[in-house]
């Protein structure tokens, strides 16, 4: 009898042991990407390829020049969504008012003011009053020529704004007049004397011009606008909604509802749009390695920067660079 309920608890024992979990798709994720908090993949996939496919690429700049400084047109109010064929465009604005979209984010136009806009970038108008300013147009090959370090860096550092208030708009807008002189002379002296305009204009901009940053937070919408402005402010980007939401003095939840409300997605999301973004521009404008770029985006180690980047994009960093 004692052998029978031997074997019994054995057998209990045995049938009831549990079968150890398996890592689910979400677990393997975790161990994969870091840092934690990158948003939705296959909606961010999605917005990307949306983007390459369908918005029409617009280029303002003859195939022999690497520089072209303009007026801003008068006529312009409305125009569609579109990119720029491989060059990076600069736009001041003295007068005007009205909507500038880049990359889906709306800036109000509020003059003098600046704007940056990236090669990879969309962008496009909604003025309502007659614009007066000045477009610069740079391609990679101009900054590539240069054998100015300093310039290389100023222009690095200005890739990284996306909009500026202007203090002292009356030297900016000479060195604009100066430039667009300058660039209507065909001459071999002009690439110096361009250069040395250029670089005057890059480092006034940064001497003077401040970063657009709400600072009162009254409704959700505002707070939206301020964790925006955080993350086009130009210093580098953290991948946690906690980080702002201490600068901003509120709640990483209220951040969250903020941008459900306003963009209809999660602030995890919206950063690791920025943190591609900022990845595109790094390297395209910069000779930074992949690995110095994976530790200033905040990944913990270089292969978890690669596999972000080709998950959305599609292809290595390595090889958009190439690419671009």
């Amino acid at each position: 009898m004692r052998k029978k309920n031997t074997h019994y608890k054995i057998l209990l024992r045995t049938t009831c042991k549990r079968a150890k979990p398996q890592p689910t798709s979400k677990t393997r994720a975790k161990k994969l990407i870091h840092p934690p908090e990158i948003g939705n993949f296959e909606m961010m996939k999605i917005r990307e390829k949306n983007k390459n496919e369908t918005v029409q690429v617009k280029n303002k700049i003859e195939q022999d020049k690497s520089l072209k400084v303009a007026p801003f047109k008068k006529e312009i109010r409305k125009t569609t969504p579109h990119k720029h064929d491989n060059y990076f465009e600069i736009i001041y604005l003295s007068k005007g008012s009205g909507f500038h979209f880049i990359d889906n984010y709306k800036h109000k136009v509020t003059p003098p003011i600046l704007y940056f806009v990236r090669k990879e970038q969309v962008h496009h108008w909604e003025l309502n009053k007659e614009p007066k300013g000045f477009v610069a147009i740079i391609k990679k090959s101009f900054i590539e020529r240069t054998l100015d370090n300093e310039l290389k860096a100023l222009f690095s550092k200005i890739s990284g704004l996306s909009s500026l208030t202007v203090t002292d708009n009356e030297t900016i807008e000479n060195l604009f007049e100066l430039l667009a002189k300058e660039n209507s002379v065909l001459s071999g002296q002009s690439f110096t004397t361009t250069e040395g305009l250029l670089k005057a204009l890059l480092s006034k901009i940064l001497d003077v011009a401040k970063p657009i940053l709400k600072q009162g937070i009254e409704t959700k919408s505002d707070l939206y606008n301020s964790f925006i402005s955080l993350l086009n402010s130009g210093k580098p980007i953290k991948n946690k909604v906690a980080h702002y939401a201490e600068i901003l003095k509120t709640s990483p939840q209220n951040i969250n509802a903020s941008c459900r409300k306003s963009v209809n997605q999660p602030a995890t999301e919206i950063i690791s749009e920025f943190i591609l973004s900022e990845a595109k521009r790094l390297l395209i404008y910069t000779g930074k390695s992949v690995s110095e770029i994976a530790y200033e985006l905040d990944f913990s180690d270089p292969s978890h920067f690669v596999k972000f980047f080709k998950r959305i994009t599609g292809q290595t960093p390595q090889h958009f660079r190439l690419n671009s």
